[in-house]
């Protein structure tokens, strides 16, 4: 495992976390090199037998160190945003091995991909197609195109990461796509490169996948059926990982699905994971502030919030927290609650864990997918450093900022400089 004890003391690979701590302070983000690069080859290795492309999700985690070393194992990239195309670009990612998702990129976003030749944009409306078109030909060139449809599959999954339902905003109608399709197929900017599915995030059944695919499949020969060959079939991402008690599915397992429903058409395979590459390559670090009690309530209070880490907050989401050193005694029952002004700054409640005094060192597991990606600096707290641990080494690949940093795009209004009334 790359977090793993050793004497008591929890590594990151070969890396103390405890030693990390004392020169980069509280709360950080670890990321495992080799975690990540696991993960990501366990998709190349089942992926094998197709034309596939692995496109790492940026929005998960877009740290560049992260997308960096994704990019050196050959890694695509998917994105969703011209902020995170940039990244990609910077890592190392070619255009040809990108794709861009979203329903809704601006004018200058469509621009800037169409501009650096990526693999294809993923549209997901008839207004966006038009855009596309119009932005092509003032450009000059045909734009890479796959529309993104929305199958009506349940993904059964957390309500707010179900992304292929009908009442979900993402996508094209299944009923419109045919109509879409034609009609794209007949302007002058645009090039139809493929089709697109992605039906939520954090899936443990594959049978959503199944079904999603299914329906793709027989689309793509009804379109080819009226002369519209696509070369590209984007399954987006949505496998999950164990953050508790579940148990997802294997890359071996899902490439079975894809062989099952796909595999006779002969097309290049994209997929998008980003959760189930980044997810359990990291860790959040936070120290205890103070141990209170209310009543019978046990109350452990950290240094990180909601605001470096928002899933528990937002999806009511499990993350196991352990105790940096283990010192074998008794367990408690308490919650771990951070320093905001919200009750609902809380990583875990009624947890058993063992009793922690100011000074301790907890982790919260599993935090490397859409932890530092979704953190803000509400209560003006900086964002907090992100560390990659390689082997026995490790690297900050995003220091802390300061006050002065946090503050350097503000500006006092002209009318309020000068003398204090």
């Amino acid at each position: 495992m790359c977090f793993n004890y050793q004497n008591g003391e929890l590594f990151a690979e070969g890396v103390d976390l405890k030693e990390i701590a004392k020169q980069v302070g509280t709360p950080f983000y670890c990321y495992s090199s080799d975690k990540l690069t696991r993960n990501f080859e366990a998709y190349q290795r089942a992926l094998a037998p197709f034309n596939a492309t692995v496109c790492y999700s940026v929005k998960a985690n877009p740290n560049l160190g992260v997308v960096s070393t994704l990019a050196r194992l050959g890694s695509g990239a998917d994105v969703v945003s011209a902020g995170e195309m940039f990244v990609a670009l910077k890592a190392g990612i070619s255009a040809d091995k990108i794709v861009f998702s979203g329903v809704g990129k601006t004018p200058y976003e469509l621009e800037e991909a169409i501009k650096a030749q990526i693999l294809q944009i993923n549209a997901e409306s008839a207004a966006e197609v038009e855009t596309i078109n119009r932005i092509a030909l003032s450009l000059g060139v045909k734009a890479n195109v796959a529309l993104r449809v929305n199958p009506d599959v349940d993904a059964l999954t957390h309500v707010k990461i179900t992304t292929g339902k009908k009442e979900n905003k993402f996508g094209v109608d299944w009923d419109e796509a045919h109509e879409l399709y034609r009609a794209a197929a007949k302007m002058e900017g645009i090039r139809l490169a493929g089709i697109a599915v992605h039906i939520g995030s954090q899936l443990l059944d594959l049978e959503p996948f199944r079904l999603a695919f299914t329906k793709i499949a027989g689309m793509v020969r009804e379109l080819e059926a009226e002369g519209i060959y696509l070369e590209n079939i984007d399954l987006g991402g949505g496998m999950g990982i164990n953050y508790n008690v579940e148990l997802p599915p294997t890359c071996s397992a899902y490439a079975d699905v894809v062989r099952e429903t796909l595999g006779d058409l002969g097309k290049h395979i994209i997929v998008e994971p980003g959760r189930s590459i980044a997810g359990n390559a990291g860790v959040l670090v936070t120290e205890v502030i103070y141990t209170k009690k209310m009543g019978q309530k046990n109350f452990i209070i950290v240094d990180a919030g909601m605001n470096d880490l928002v899933r528990p907050a937002m999806y009511d989401a499990w993350h196991t927290v352990l105790p940096v050193t283990k010192e074998g005694v008794a367990p408690i029952i308490a919650d771990i609650v951070g320093p905001i002004c919200e009750s609902g700054d809380v990583f875990a409640k009624d947890r058993i864990i063992e009793p922690v005094q100011q000074g301790r060192l907890l982790a919260i597991m599993c935090a490397g997918a859409y932890g530092a990606a979704m953190s803000s600096i509400y209560n003006f707290r900086p964002l907090v450093p992100e560390v990659m641990a390689h082997g026995r080494e490790f690297a900050v690949v995003r220091k802390r900022t300061s006050y002065e940093e946090m503050l350097s795009g503000h500006a006092v209004a002209p009318w309020l400089q000068g003398n204090a009334l």
